[in-house]
């Protein structure tokens, strides 16, 4: 916010900026300013000054009236850009234009041109002359980003108001934690612990306060307080021990003091001694003066030293007159009195931290065995839990042998069926060729054939009914339908002929996915099926451990034959 920047004239050349003019009092002299495609006329000094509107908030945009008509926008340009870089420039038909600087401190200097009497090049026409008229323009842009500066100064200071406030609150308490067996036993430790007590104390506090106390918590609770009141006994040894100290720096002091007051003693006697009048001739004037006031402030800190040494053994005397006074018999009888009934207060503390004790070790026996119940309990729990599933194993076993059993069955059905077809198929071909063979005897009877004629037809029947037998064995079998499934074949004959136990349709699935990661184990599955003369199908194990494993049997039919 450049509202008090002095104008400045803006066209010197070679710096482009004119030094500041001097103070308003004075009166302000303005030159004629030269340009390339125009030049300005200062207006005369003795009129007043062109006034101004109120200068807006963040103000960067200036109106500029009195144009002449010819003028462009880039003449406009070269007569304000040396005020400072221009961002935009929006002129008007009707002589007058509006230009928006990059900076605030630019329109100050804008501001300086206004009265100068504008002429373009050295021409007299009306239309290329005008009187400029420089003013403070009201922008949305301008009044928007002075807004954002602003609330930016604003959230800026009230981030640097909230540290400090930060800084200066001081630490909040830490966090008391909720009540909890686990934390009951912890706290219960640190209550027995003397270096962590206070912190402890204010814990147990906050839980009664809050209410934590219930028919199941009370022997915990009552177990931490009865430890609370064990402390007592510490704090007042701890009193004593203290008050004991006292008494021994007290005397300490006494005795300090004493010697302190010995050598003022001695200090005010050589002084004395200096005074008298075989040393005293001896030093000058200026000597005297000095041993004079040192002799007179020695005296003043020793009689002080005396009066307070005075007064501790005038205390230390009325309390032994007090103890004296203490001597006779019936004082004596309630001394001892008070002895006796300070000893019996004692026995009395001492028996009831003996029986809060023992109530506190009864609770803890009582809370050990409720533990051992529920470990117990939890214990049954467990062996109920592995028995149901060792059960569920079982029934899980049985269900897949009957499965197994199942499948068996029905595979044994389906071959029964093609056993039976098969069965039929060959007694119907066996009576065809009973027939042909009656026809031919009857052909040979008549017509007279040799024997090796009929040898050539039992041949040939024989032969029909092998090939009638391979093409049923191939019908079951169904041959292969691509060349991927030969491929297959093969390295699964390969893989199950490394494993001569067996594997699992699993193993093998896991095996072929890393050369075809597109296969399911159900298509391998359905391959070993249509091939029974190659692989087969075993089972191993028992119950949960059943398993089916695909072996390699085709050499077995070789090593056969």
């Amino acid at each position: 916010m450049m509202t008090g920047i002095t104008p400045i004239n803006p066209m010197i050349p070679g710096l482009g900026l004119v030094p500041p003019p001097p103070p308003t009092e004075v009166a302000v002299v303005k030159e004629i300013i030269h340009c390339k495609s125009c030049t300005l006329f200062p207006q005369n000094p003795n009129l007043p000054p062109p006034s101004t509107r109120e200068r807006p908030p963040g103000c960067k945009t200036v109106f500029v009236g009195g144009l002449p008509e010819n003028a462009t926008e880039e003449i406009i340009q070269e007569v304000f850009e040396q005020c400072g870089d221009i961002t935009a420039i929006r002129k008007s038909k009707k002589n007058f234009c509006h230009i928006r600087f990059a900076e605030e401190f630019m329109v100050d200097k804008a501001i300086y041109l206004s009265g100068y009497r504008m002429r373009l090049g050295s021409s007299t026409d009306k239309k290329d002359s005008g009187r400029l008229h420089v003013d403070f323009a009201q922008a949305r842009d301008d009044f928007y980003e002075w807004e954002c500066k602003q609330r930016m100064r604003a959230r800026e200071e009230r981030h640097r108001r909230k540290l400090e406030e930060d800084r200066l609150r001081p630490p909040s308490p830490p966090a008391i934690m909720h009540y909890s067996e686990h934390e009951a036993t912890l706290l219960a430790e640190k209550l027995k612990d003397d270096s962590k007590f206070s912190e402890a104390i204010t814990v147990l506090l906050s839980w009664i306060e809050r209410g934590e106390v219930n028919r199941r918590s009370a022997n915990q609770f009552y177990s931490m307080v009865q430890s609370a009141n064990s402390h007592v006994r510490r704090l007042m040894n701890e009193k004593a021990t203290h008050e004991q100290e006292m008494e021994e720096a007290k005397e300490n002091f006494k005795n300090a003091l004493t010697g302190i007051l010995t050598q003022f003693e001695q200090i005010v006697a050589v002084f004395n001694a200096s005074t008298r009048q075989k040393a005293w001739d001896h030093f000058s004037k200026a000597q005297r003066k000095n041993i004079d006031i040192w002799r007179k402030h020695s005296e003043e800190l020793r009689n002080a030293q005396s009066e307070q040494l005075m007064g501790i053994r005038r205390e230390e005397e009325m309390e032994m007159s007090d103890d004296e006074n203490c001597d006779s018999p019936t004082k004596k009888m309630r001394v001892d009195e008070s002895a006796l009934a300070a000893q019996a207060y004692a026995l009395k503390e001492e028996n009831d931290s003996l029986r809060w004790q023992l109530d506190a070790y009864r609770n803890e026996v009582e809370l050990l065995k409720q533990e051992k119940e529920q470990l117990f309990r939890t214990e049954e729990n467990l062996t109920k839990d592995q028995q149901l599933q060792f059960l569920r194993q079982t029934m899980q076993g049985m269900q897949q042998q009957l499965l197994t059993i199942q499948e068996e069955l029905n595979s044994k059905k389906s071959e029964l069926e093609q056993a039976k077809e098969e069965q039929s198929h060959t007694q119907a071909l066996l009576k065809v060729l009973q027939e042909q063979l009656k026809g031919t005897k009857d052909l040979v009877e008549t017509n007279g054939h040799s024997h090796e004629d009929t040898n050539e037809i039992n041949v040939l029947t024989v032969s029909l009914v092998n090939q009638d037998r391979e093409t049923n064995t191939e019908k079951r079998s169904q041959g292969l339908k691509s060349e991927k499934e030969a491929l297959l074949i093969g390295i699964i004959s390969t893989f199950l002929h490394v494993h001569p136990f067996g594997a699992n349709i699993e193993y093998l699935w896991s095996y072929m996915q890393q050369l075809d990661s597109k296969i399911s184990a159900n298509e391998i599955e359905m391959l070993l099926m249509r091939l029974p003369r190659m692989f087969k199908q075993e089972f191993t194990g028992v119950g949960a451990t059943l398993e089916k494993r695909w072996k390699l049997c085709a050499f077995e039919g070789i090593k056969t034959t």
